[in-house]
Order: structure tokens, then sequence, then C-alpha cells
């Protein structure tokens, strides 16, 4: 019998195509990824991954192994999602992912009020703008501004998120449109929703920053870079930022929620989950409009 484990880093290894790369996602060093793939080939006696100098490539019977290691992964999170749904009433851990914006400006506000009502659960919120599979238990549940696509997903609709254009109250050209300069994302983002919806309404004007992440796109806006487009949730609380009028459509991302068919009936899922849902219906930023 194969042992799990060495099986498990075998998946990451032939995922991500680097030990280096499994190891982070698997949250272990380089060397322990190396070890538990060695220690797979040798109880299959065959070798599964050329192991070459800047990746790692399945060879024929490795990809052959991978195919069917797939099913071994899926069945194995099955029964851990039926032993989770079969805990007693609310206690245990719930995961949460949601985008890094919500967690660090929304849903930590609301943390408190959830561990009074819920003492005997324990919810891990993690900020992160990738998405993750729910099939592997990378989180029980998930906030995404792109509605989860996985099949054996449940997704309710939470409210959505509007954008508007700010500027710092004592920006220098405030009243003056034309000599706007434009805080944007890098052009790693240069895909994103809000990314094509703010360079639409820059219409050429010059760039003044790049920034990878909302929070910087505050914090720059505050220090009077320039104009930037920002979640109204969060600009609208800044005394020192007001909106500013532009011709173009308004934008807006929905925010969706995702769980696992097989984990939604777990009453301490469902106690975030409503939980949730009643954080999003109870803040007007998220529900104006809808």
């Amino acid at each position: 019998m194969f042992d799990w484990e060495n099986v498990r880093h075998f998946l990451a290894v032939a995922r991500i195509g680097t030990l280096s790369g499994a190891a982070r996602s698997l949250e272990v060093d380089h060397a322990t990824v190396s070890r538990r793939l060695s220690a797979l080939e040798d109880e299959v006696k065959t070798r599964l991954v050329e192991r070459l100098p800047r990746s790692c490539k399945l060879t024929p019977m490795g990809q052959r192994v991978f195919e069917i290691a797939q099913g071994m992964e899926e069945n194995a999170y099955a029964i851990e999602r039926l032993l989770d749904a079969s805990l007693s009433p609310l206690s245990g851990k719930v995961s949460l992912s949601a985008p890094p914006v919500l967690v660090a400006s929304f849903l930590v506000k609301h943390l408190a009020q959830f561990r009074q009502t819920h003492p005997g659960v324990r919810l891990s919120v993690a900020g992160q703008a990738r998405r993750v599979s729910l099939s592997r238990r990378e989180a029980d549940i998930a906030l995404r501004l792109v509605r989860p696509e996985e099949a054996t997903t449940v997704v309710r609709k939470l409210g959505h998120m509007a954008f508007d254009l700010y500027a710092s109250r004592d920006y220098p050209q405030l009243n003056n449109p034309a000599a706007w300069e434009f805080i944007v994302y890098d052009a790693g983002f240069a895909d994103m929703p809000q990314q094509k919806w703010l360079m639409s309404v820059a219409r050429g004007r010059p760039v003044a920053c790049e920034i990878s992440e909302i929070t910087g796109h505050l914090a720059a806006t505050q220090a009077g870079a320039g104009v930037a487009g920002l979640p109204c949730f969060l600009a609208d609380a800044e005394p020192g930022l007001q909106r500013v009028a532009y011709d173009g459509e308004p934008f807006s991302r929905d925010i969706w929620m995702a769980v696992h068919r097989d984990v939604r009936g777990s009453p301490q899922v469902r106690a975030v989950m409503d939980f949730l849902q009643k954080i999003f219906a109870d803040n007007e930023a998220f529900t104006a409009g809808a």
C-alpha cells in the first residue's frame, strides 16, 4: 500500500512543475518534497518525474499515475468532507478564502461578533487573490469577485462591490480633470476588470504610478499621488478623500460565496455561511443599487 503523503507530494509536483513551487503550496521545505517524491518512486519501483535544472517533467508512467492519483485525492477529500459534516454542532475549524481587500477592510471587523455568537467555531481567514480549489480542501468557503465554476460547488451571490474615482481633497489638480494623473495596476493586471475600467476612464491621461494591490492605491491617493479607482466601501470611510466626477459608465464587481456541496450541511460551515450573508446584507455599500 502506498503512503498517501508521498502521493500528495507527487500530485503537487505534477501540478506545479517544480519542487520549490510544490513546497510552497504544501507549506513544507524543498527537501521534504524531494524526499517524499523519491520515496514514492521507490515504492512503485519506477521513475515518475524527470528532475530537470529548472523544472520537473512527468515521465509517461508518471502521467498515468498522476491521472489515477487525482481520483484517489478526490476520494480522500470526500472522506474528509463527510467526516467534517458529521461533527457535533457548531464546533471545529472553518477555513475561508476571500479577496485581500475584503479581509483587511471588512471581514476582520466582524470576527469578534462571530466569535461571541459561535465560540466553538474557529474561523481561519486567508486573504487570497488566487482561485482556490474547494474540492482539494484548500478552503471550506470561498468569496470571489468572479462566479466560481467548479461543478461540485454551491454558489450564492452576496452583493456587489461598487467602485468610483477618488482623489485627496488636497490633490493640486482636483478641479482640473484634464490634468489628472492616475494610480493604476501594473502590467500583470492588464486583464483585470477594474484595470480595464480605470484605463477607459483615464482616456490617455498620464499614469502617475503603478501599484499591484488596492491598499497601496488607497495610501497613494491619500498622499495626493493622483486619482484612483477605489472600492466605495473602502474609500468612503476616509475623510481625506472625495469622489470626483468622470465621463463613463458606473463600475462594480459581484461578490460570490462558494462552498463544496459535501460540506454545506456541516453545522459549523453553515454558521459561517449565514454569518457572511448577514454582514454583507446589513451593509448598504454592498447592496445599494442591487
